[in-house]
């Protein structure tokens, strides 16, 4: 009797173990999968930043370099605002990506690029797109 008592509990513990291996097998593959979804989204994010970044970057030294040639008495105000964009682009923490105020020090980025064009009555157009980025006037 006592036999047979062990293959009916085989078999009604049957689902539970199945389901319990079921769980484990599916949390493996998705903690997997999960990784390579994380690590693509960040590298197109982390790209689109650098990206970003680069191009404010080419402007504010293409800038400096107009500025620097014809620098006037009333360009100190503009020369001041580059260099701190500049400044701000230098100690950005490009290797950091766990920086907990990455997105503010980007805000700050853009908002003195933006404060920028407008003393230097610019009208740029930066766009991120699938074939690239660029910032066009």
């Amino acid at each position: 009797m006592a036999g047979s008592q062990d293959v009916f509990d085989a078999i009604v513990m049957a689902d539970e173990r199945f389901h319990g291996e079921g769980y484990q097998e599916g949390y493996e593959e998705g903690s997997s999968l999960g990784i390579i979804e994380g690590r693509r989204y960040g590298t197109l994010h982390g790209a689109k930043i650098g990206s970003e970044i680069g191009c404010y970057q080419g402007f504010a030294f293409a800038w400096r370099c107009l500025l620097h040639s014809c620098a006037t008495e009333k360009d100190s105000k503009k020369m001041k605002a580059l260099e701190s964009l500049i400044g701000m682009i230098q100690k950005f923490p490009y290797d950091d990506p766990t920086y907990d105020k990455l997105h503010e020090d980007l805000d700050r980025i853009r908002g003195k690029f933006k404060q920028l064009c407008s003393l230097l009555n610019v009208q740029p157009d930066f766009k991120i797109s699938a074939e690239g980025s660029g910032l066009s006037f």
